[in-house]
C-alpha cells in the first residue's frame, strides 16, 4: 500500500488502511514511546493513543509532508507529555506523602524485556546509559533519540522536531559531548570505588 493509498484509506476510515497503519507502524512507534518513557507497559499504552490520534487527526495531514515524520512528530510529542505528566504526579505524590508521613513511592522496575543472553553488566550499562540520556536538556535527548536509537537521517529528525539540519546537527553534538561527560564522570567515580 502506498503513503497516498494509506492516507486515502485512513481519511475513510477504511479497515484495511487501519490494519495497514497497525501492522507496519505500531512498532515503531512503541520503539520510539519506549525510548523516552522507559516503561514497556507505558510505551504500549501511548502507542494504541496515538494509533487513535492518527484516526482522528488523519484529515489535518498535509499530504506533501511525509507522513512517517508526521507519526513520529505525534510519538514524540505523546511521549514529552506523558512525561511531563508523570513528573507533575510524583511531585504531588511526594507532597502528600511529606503531609501524610506515609511512604506510598514504591520504586517498580519495568522496561524492555532482557534478552535471555543479556548480562547483568549489560543491564547496568544499559540503566547507566538510559540514566544519562534521559539527563540531557529535551530538545537534545528528542535528537539523540531519534538519530542514534532509531536512525533516522537528520533531515527527517529536522522534519520532525521543526528545525533547520545544522540545528539537528548542532543538538546532536552537543548531546554527544554532555553524554561524554556525564558518562566519564561515572566511570571514574566507578573506578575510584573499586579501588
Amino acid at each position: 500500500m502506498t503513503e497516498h493509498e494509506l492516507i486515502t484509506g485512513l481519511i475513510a476510515q477504511e479497515k484495511t488502511a487501519i490494519e495497514h497503519l497497525v501492522n507496519n507502524y505500531q512498532k515503531s512507534v512503541i520503539k520510539t514511546a519506549f525510548y523516552f518513557v522507559a516503561s514497556m507497559e507505558d510505551a504500549e499504552d501511548l502507542s494504541q493513543e496515538i494509533m487513535i490520534e492518527v484516526l482522528r487527526n488523519i484529515g489535518q495531514f498535509r499530504e506533501n509532508a511525509s507522513f512517517k515524520t508526521w507519526l513520529y512528530r505525534i510519538t514524540v510529542n505523546r511521549s514529552l507529555d506523558h512525561l511531563r505528566k508523570q513528573k507533575r504526579r510524583s511531585i504531588f505524590q511526594a507532597m502528600g506523602s511529606y503531609f501524610t508521613g506515609r511512604n506510598g513511592d514504591r520504586e517498580m522496575l519495568r522496561g524492555e524485556p532482557a534478552s535471555p543472553d543479556t548480562t547483568g553488566d549489560d543491564r547496568e550499562k544499559r540503566k547507566i546509559l538510559d540514566s544519562a540520556v534521559n539527563s540531557l536538556p529535551e530538545n537534545q535527548r528528542i535528537a539523540f533519540v531519534l538519530s542514534k536509537y532509531e536512525e533516522l537521517p537528520y533531515k527527517e529528525i529536522a522534519g520532525i522536531m521543526n528545525l533547520s539540519v545544522s540545528s539537528v546537527e548542532s543538538l546532536i553534538h552537543r548531546a554527544k559531548m554532555n553524554l561524554q561527560k556525564k558518562l566519564v564522570s561515572y566511570f571514574s567515580e566507578y573506578a575510584k570505588e573499586c579501588r
